[in-house]
């Protein structure tokens, strides 16, 4: 009994010593924040959550189902295990897949199957950064998934896809959690403030631009955020201030406050600036300006997309490589996240800023567009339509038309466009890098295409 008491009284000491991530943990489903989608009515983590039903209830009843948590940092896979293991009066075991080994896992399993042989208690087993163990260690939970000896709620950040072995994933529930938008960290650093397990209990205030600070930096992972206002918290008290504002904030995470307002003219005039000194040349400004956005918490896939909007506007057929270039660091940025996509995109920054520029696609599509809608939109020539199906042949479909292969070097003389717009010109090749090689050749395909010079000679 005496260990009872002290057992108790270690744990809440515990509590109050926790980080205040930990103590401002959502203790329903009422107050997690930002994963709606499953967590909707009827769901099966919901289920999950809200306990395994009574036995008694026939077809109403619901199973316990093992769960794979697949998501960023810091948006709620430890805090649904929690409330998992809540439900239904189950005991929780929490493991690491950074320090557990297969030993460890069989000695929980064990220790599940006299619970529920002995209590009938079910055990719910978190395991942290799943993606981590082997495929040993992961076969090693299969048997219990498989036999119910534990409900596994597994955690990862990495797709569970190419990190799970399949026999653990097929017999789980796969529930995929979405990165916290900026309202959602908001909102949980505001209640952590009020909070008497949080800072409630402190009276202080914090500002609003501290709280505009801590959600830029904190990308979406709540835990981070939390962990900052926690250490920004702790710098305004032992100053006997009673307002954390943003230099608490800069100081505690050791990084400056970028003033950068993601919905205003900050947002607005480096994202231009940017642009435009990748369009001028200037690599040094243009890493200036990305390493701006991104350490004020830009979104990265945002960059990226203006890079490859970029690569296409300002730079063209100039170099043909900068639009996968672009593309490859936007699929690089979606794949890796920050810190380490910073650098995918700053080797976009500079090969873009580098390569050679033209607006020639940009000016091009640009005047066939204005032509379609100030109504040139003639007729399709007869040789070019459409003369596959019953009845074509009979309205001239296809009559007449010259297929390139068989012309010399594959081009052949022929009216392509309709005739209300034959003979204009929207592409104008510059004489700037890959586009200077293109200049002659896009004369004098247009002189045989339109018959105005005869077709080469094989060998020409």
């Amino acid at each position: 009994m005496a260990e009872d008491l002290f057992t108790a009284a270690g744990d809440e000491r515990a509590a109050e010593n926790a980080p205040l991530a930990v103590r401002v943990r959502p203790r329903s489903l009422s107050e997690v924040v930002g994963q709606d989608h499953v967590l909707a009515q009827g769901s099966a983590l919901r289920r999950l959550v809200e306990g395994p039903g009574d036995p008694a209830a026939g077809s109403g009843a619901t199973r316990a189902a093992s769960v794979i948590l697949w998501g960023p940092p810091g948006t709620g896979k430890t805090t649904l295990a929690h409330l998992v293991a809540r439900s239904g009066g189950r005991a929780y075991v929490e493991l690491s897949a950074v320090t557990a080994g297969v030993k460890e896992v069989r000695a929980v399993i064990d220790g599940a199957r006299r619970e529920l042989g002995t209590s009938g208690r079910g055990t719910v087993l978190f395991v942290d950064e799943v993606h981590r163990f082997s495929k040993t260690q992961q076969d090693a939970l299969l048997p219990a998934v498989e036999n119910g000896w534990v409900t596994l709620v597994a955690a990862t950040t990495e797709n569970p896809s190419f990190s799970v072995v399949a026999p653990l994933l097929s017999r789980s529930l796969l529930v995929t959690l979405r990165p916290l938008d900026d309202a959602d960290v908001r909102t949980v650093l505001e209640r952590a403030v009020a909070d008497p397990r949080g800072l409630g209990g402190t009276a202080l205030k914090v500002t609003d631009d501290a709280f505009d600070q801590l959600t830029r930096l904190s990308a979406g992972d709540a835990r981070w955020g939390l962990t900052a206002l926690e250490a920004a918290a702790a710098g305004a008290l032992q100053a006997g201030a009673d307002t954390v504002d943003a230099a608490d904030v800069e100081r505690a995470v050791d990084r400056a406050a970028v003033r950068y307002d993601r919905d205003g003219d900050q947002h607005y005039d480096v994202t231009s600036a940017l642009i435009k000194s990748i369009r001028g040349s200037d690599v040094d400004a243009s890493l200036h300006y990305l390493a701006r956005m991104v350490e004020a918490g830009e979104d990265p896939r945002f960059i990226a997309r203006r890079l490859v909007i970029l690569a296409s506007e300002d730079i063209g057929l100039a170099d043909p490589t900068a639009l996968p270039t672009a593309v490859a660091a936007h699929q690089a940025v979606q794949l890796v996240g920050l810190p380490e996509g910073r650098l995918p995109l700053a080797q976009a920054v500079i090969a873009l800023a580098l390569a050679p520029k033209s607006n020639a696609v940009t000016s091009a599509i640009g005047a066939a567009t204005a032509d379609v809608r100030d109504g040139r939109i003639g007729p399709v020539p007869a040789a070019l339509r459409d003369a596959h199906y019953a009845g074509a042949s009979r309205l001239g479909h296809g009559a007449g038309y010259a297929y390139a292969h068989d012309s010399p070097r594959a081009v052949a003389t022929q009216q392509y466009p309709p005739d209300v717009v034959v003979g204009r010109d929207y592409y104008h090749p510059t004489d700037r890098g890959a586009e200077r090689e293109m200049v002659e050749r896009v004369a004098r395909l247009r002189r045989i295409v339109r018959g105005s010079a005869p077709e080469p000679p094989v060998g020409s």
